[in-house]
């Protein structure tokens, strides 16, 4: 059992804790960071205690988060997202309660959110990216019943069960990260490829005599644990090694704040340069895709760590902002800032604050995107805020209802990403599209 139980608990957590350092705010990592934790516990649990209930359930939960993923995937407006990612949690919670006191071959059960999310993804196909998406969850989606199957009905067949699951969420892991990156507008491969090399490293390094101690003490729980504990730690550090580094410079630069400072610069910009698609012409990418990314880069004002990796660092008017500037990521993410707040200062109407409807849109951009004021928050904080931000921020609790506010910001976006788009156009004078291309449609 070490000979499948290590590698397969060392790869899962790793890739655990990578999912979660790439965005933690994003559902979809979330969900499947949890189904390859459950995954690496219910490995270690049945290698502790073969058959036990703890481990088949520990083994069992992957399929309700990776649901949950599935769900996080689907292609859904903000008013409609929020009571949906309510009911998964209800109804993941309820399920958890079913697989927890069903016998064992009542636990199959756990298969039945999987198979709802998945059909709600294919209803939606046409809107999923990458289109590639429903069709290769679909497949994992039957490995992993052939798994559980095997993993619950038969006595010999265990060790299969257990590394096929570990290989479907595997690669469930990675197809969730595609999908996080081609909606980011942010390279894959180059990150995972050296947190792999990582991984891959503390396997080697701290896989070899866990499975060799094992082995050799097969009769001792404890020792057997302490392995375990070994290869989490030295997986955290593979997949949370940015994160680990910043925690590090915290504690041991305490007084050095400029050291600090220059540091995490020099790491932000290293880490953005393996997420930053390899620069291209913004006027070969579709409409949706513009739309979106022009989204994203607006709900990111704030982060200048994501705007350094969105693909309108490549803009026409980035490019002529840095003309002799040092050309770093953050350099262009502050540019793009630059732009953005200037295309939001373009949507104010003339004359003193106001709420009518010719002030919608800059509202909603310039305090819930440019300033990044919450004004749904159960403690707005409003310490420092200007006069203006004060009344704007008690305008939108009291006559503007949250899902309307986020129907906005989708609606300002399309009218920055028109103006983006016209600088685009002008500068490839051979593009057939006009700014006009990009329509007003719900998306």
């Amino acid at each position: 059992m070490p000979a499948i139980a290590v590698p397969a608990f060392a790869l899962a957590w790793w890739f655990a804790c990578y999912l979660i350092g790439r965005d933690p705010d994003r559902a979809s990592l979330r969900w499947q960071a949890t189904a390859l934790v459950s995954y690496a516990l219910g490995v270690a649990a049945w290698t502790l205690a073969p058959g036990s209930d703890a481990a088949e359930v520990l083994l069992c939960i992957p399929a309700l988060c990776w649901a949950g993923a599935v769900v996080s995937l689907l292609p859904l407006t903000p008013a409609e997202r929020r009571p949906v990612d309510r009911g998964a949690l209800a109804l993941g919670a309820a399920f958890l309660l079913m697989i927890i006191f069903l016998p064992q071959a009542g636990r199959l059960v756990v298969l039945a959110p999987l198979i709802g999310g998945l059909t709600l993804l294919w209803r939606l196909r046409a809107q999923v990216v990458p289109r590639m998406i429903p069709v290769a969850l679909t497949v994992m989606a039957v490995l992993c019943t052939g798994a559980l199957g095997l993993l619950l009905f038969t006595a010999g067949g265990a060790r299969a069960a257990i590394a096929a699951l570990g290989l479907d969420l595997l690669v469930v892991g990675y197809l969730v990260a595609v999908s996080h990156a081609a909606e980011a507008g942010e390279r894959l491969r180059p990150d995972l490829r050296r947190a792999m090399a990582a991984g891959l490293a503390v396997l080697v390094l701290a896989g070899i005599p866990a499975a060799a101690t094992m082995f050799l003490v097969p009769e001792h729980d404890g020792v057997a644990a302490l392995q375990f504990l070994v290869l989490a730690a030295g997986a955290t550090l593979a997949g949370l090694g940015a994160q680990v580094r910043r925690l590090l410079d915290r504690l041991a630069l305490v007084g050095e704040d400029r050291l600090r400072s220059d540091r995490a610069a020099l790491f932000l910009n290293a880490d953005a340069l393996l997420r930053r698609r390899e620069r291209r012409r913004l006027h070969t990418v579709g409409e949706t895709e513009f739309l979106r990314m022009t989204r994203r880069a607006l709900t990111d004002f704030g982060d200048l760590n994501r705007l350094a990796r969105s693909p309108l660092t490549d803009l026409p008017s980035v490019e002529r902002r840095l003309a002799g500037k040092e050309d770093q990521p953050r350099a262009r993410a502050r540019e793009l800032r630059a732009v953005l707040r200037e295309c939001v200062s373009a949507l104010r109407p003339p004359g003193p604050f106001g709420t009518t409807d010719d002030w919608r849109y800059y509202n909603v951009l310039q305090f819930c995107c440019v300033l990044g004021l919450n004004p749904y928050a159960r403690r707005p904080k409003t310490e420092g805020m200007s006069r203006e931000a004060r009344l704007a921020v008690d305008w939108f609790r009291r006559y503007v209802p949250e899902a309307v506010t986020k129907q906005w910001v989708r609606e300002a976006a399309m009218i920055v990403a028109e103006r983006l788009w016209s600088e685009v156009a002008t500068r490839q004078p051979e593009l057939p599209a006009t700014p006009g291309e990009i329509t007003t449609r719900n998306r």
